[in-house]
């Protein structure tokens, strides 16, 4: 008896079986298992802080000592030191848009407190500024030129809001709650002793356009410091016409509450108006800590007068070709300056000649005339005609400088001999004055003969 005994599956079971239940089985792990995963990863997680606000500072960037007189920009660094406490994540939480540590809609101002500083900026809005950073704007500055040395504490404004707290409803809603925080805290500033001057008196010689004049002026040491080495200075203010011809006298120490005079020689454009002009006056000295530095300016008028000129207001004088004769001329001062050692000089040209060609006038004041008598020879072969002969005034100003006036134009007409005679027999009280002599002269020289015969 052949008995086989088999072992596997059934001869009726298909063999392909086993071949497609292994992949079944392993996508079946691989789904419990994503969805294992699934189950155990929690939800995107939120967060937020159960503490936490700004803390703001303020200081300034860089110095913060100044003279008197500076205006200057100060620039003012905020700082913000504010940190979050209690940090809670949690798939439950929304996620807040602001943290508690930033400071919203900052604005900062700056006030003079005080101090004797002059604010020139308006509040500054500077915007958000979180945990841990800075910002920094500047305010414009004046220190008054008398203000007084020392430390002062000058206040910073600083206007802002922060998430105080955040109320979460639900999964999806969220409402904030801020707190608005007004808080004020100082920043030192230092006023620098300075040496501060005065005008005191000036005393202002006689300045015309064209001309030099002096300058005497006395100033006073009114700051808290005292001056080494200190330099009285005057200098050209602007465009103003006025300038220094000497521009400084030496000082040496120039102490707290000392008056100083000094002597300058100023001068005015040629073209300058009657007015008066400005001019500044300052010192230039070495403080307690060896710099060379200067005061604060001063600013003095000066009048200027109208510049020394002169008219020739004398009729045209006429002579006849090959005569020699003596003119007058008259010369009147139309400017606004007296005029020293003044003399007028006349420039004989061809067919002219002139023996004496200067005339003495001395001191000439504004609208006073002087006559000059000049002997004008004119050649023989001289077309008649006008002539204009030059002329000019040569003078000294007020401090001796030599100057000399505008040309002049001295009208001299020439006549030929005939036309001497026909000017004589056209006019009836010539013809008349010229008949009488001859008679008189007939009648003279007839007399004599019958003397002499006798």
């Amino acid at each position: 008896m052949n008995e086989k005994t088999t072992t596997g599956a059934p001869a009726s079971m298909p063999r392909c079986t086993k071949r497609i239940g292994t992949p079944l089985l392993i996508l079946s792990i691989v789904g419990i298992a994503v969805a294992c995963l699934l189950l155990s990863a929690p939800a995107s997680a939120g967060t937020k802080y159960m503490a936490g606000s700004p803390d703001l500072s303020a200081y300034i960037s860089g110095t913060n000592e100044f003279l008197p007189g500076d205006s200057v920009s100060l620039p003012v660094t905020i700082q913000n030191t504010g940190y979050n406490e209690y940090k809670f994540v949690d798939s439950s939480i929304v996620d807040r848009d602001d943290l508690p540590d930033t400071a919203k809609f900052l604005i900062i101002s700056l006030a003079q407190g005080d101090s004797p500083i002059i604010v020139k900026s308006d509040p500054q809005m500077v915007g958000d500024l979180t945990g841990s950073t800075t910002t920094t704007c500047s305010f414009t500055i004046k220190i008054p030129s008398d203000a007084r040395a020392g430390t002062y504490s000058v206040p910073v404004g600083m206007n802002y809001s922060y998430l105080y707290y955040a109320e979460q409803y639900g999964t999806d809603a969220i409402q904030y709650y801020y707190k608005n925080v007004n808080k004020t805290v100082t920043i030192p500033i230092t006023i620098k002793n300075r040496v501060q001057i005065d005008v005191v008196s000036t005393d202002i010689g006689e300045v015309n356009a064209g001309t030099e004049g002096t300058l005497k002026i006395s100033v006073k040491n009114t700051g808290d410091e005292d001056g080494k080495k200190s330099i009285l200075k005057i200098a050209q203010s602007g465009t103003s016409p006025v300038t220094p011809t000497d521009s400084s006298v030496y000082l040496g120490d120039f102490t707290m509450g000392e008056t100083v005079t000094g002597i300058f020689r100023i001068s005015a454009a040629d073209d300058t108006e009657e007015q008066t002009y400005p001019l500044d006056v300052y010192v230039s000295y070495e403080n307690s800590e060896g710099d060379t530095v200067t005061s604060e300016t001063e600013t003095i008028g000066i009048p200027v007068g109208r510049k020394a000129a002169f008219s020739i207001t004398s009729d045209p004088v006429t002579i006849t070709a090959g005569k020699k004769k003596v003119i007058t001329v008259s010369y009147r001062n139309t400017g606004g300056a007296t005029v020293y050692d003044a003399q007028a000089r006349i420039s004989a040209v061809d067919p002219f000649t002139c023996s004496d060609d200067v005339a003495y006038f001395g001191t000439v004041s504004p609208g006073e005339s002087r006559d000059a008598a000049f002997e004008i020879s004119v050649d023989g072969g001289a077309t008649a005609k006008e002539y204009g002969l030059d002329s000019e005034i040569e003078y000294r100003d007020s401090l001796d400088n030599s100057r000399v006036s505008d040309p002049l134009k001295v009208t001299i007409t020439v006549e030929d001999r005939q036309g001497a005679v026909e000017s004589l027999t056209s006019n009836p009280l010539l013809l008349g004055i010229l008949v009488a002599i001859i008679i008189i002269g007939i009648a003279g020289y007839a007399f004599w003969y019958r003397k002499r015969d006798q």
